[in-house]
């Protein structure tokens, strides 16, 4: 066998490990996002990001990524309606937040394949909607810088665990 078969089975067994150990840690699906449910978020990023003074998109969407609830603020750059729509998306679809891609694309190497997986987004300010432990939807951010995006997409996460 040549040193680059061995190379690939190497790498495929690891990310295999690591898909496993990845996926007994992710939440399973519940019932979806209703829309009073996908309202509150919706309004407690908003205000976040008013506090914060940053014009931002937040997309609230469904487990299966159809959009919920959309609001853009004045002056948000247009390219941030499309981007945050897509940062839910891929934290619905792929049930974890967007940071995870982010992260693994940062790393390099293995990481990169990220960039080949259909609708994720590698940004942060994408992060399911988990509601007793199953996840119900998630919220996309965008207009900041990816950080900025995670902490606003935050505060509309944490609005489900309000009372």
């Amino acid at each position: 066998m040549s040193v680059l078969r061995l190379a690939h089975l190497a790498a495929f067994t690891l990310l295999c490990g690591l898909a496993g150990t990845a996926a007994a840690q992710v939440p399973q699906y519940g019932a979806n996002v209703n829309h009073e449910q996908a309202r509150k978020v919706l309004a407690a990023a908003l205000a976040d990001a008013r506090k914060q003074n940053l014009p931002m998109a937040v997309a609230v969407v469904d487990t299966a990524g159809q959009l919920v609830a959309f609001e853009r603020m004045d002056n948000t750059q247009t390219a941030s309606i499309a981007v945050a729509q897509d940062k839910a998306v891929s934290a619905a679809m792929y049930r974890r937040p967007t940071k995870v891609f982010q992260d693994a694309v940062a790393g390099g190497g293995a990481g990169l394949r990220v960039l080949t997986l259909r609708n994720a987004n590698a940004v942060e300010g994408g992060l399911p909607l988990v509601v007793d432990g199953k996840i119900i939807g998630a919220i996309g951010v965008s207009g900041g810088s990816a950080e900025q995006d995670g902490v606003v997409a935050k505060a509309g996460t944490d609005s489900l665990a309000a009372k």
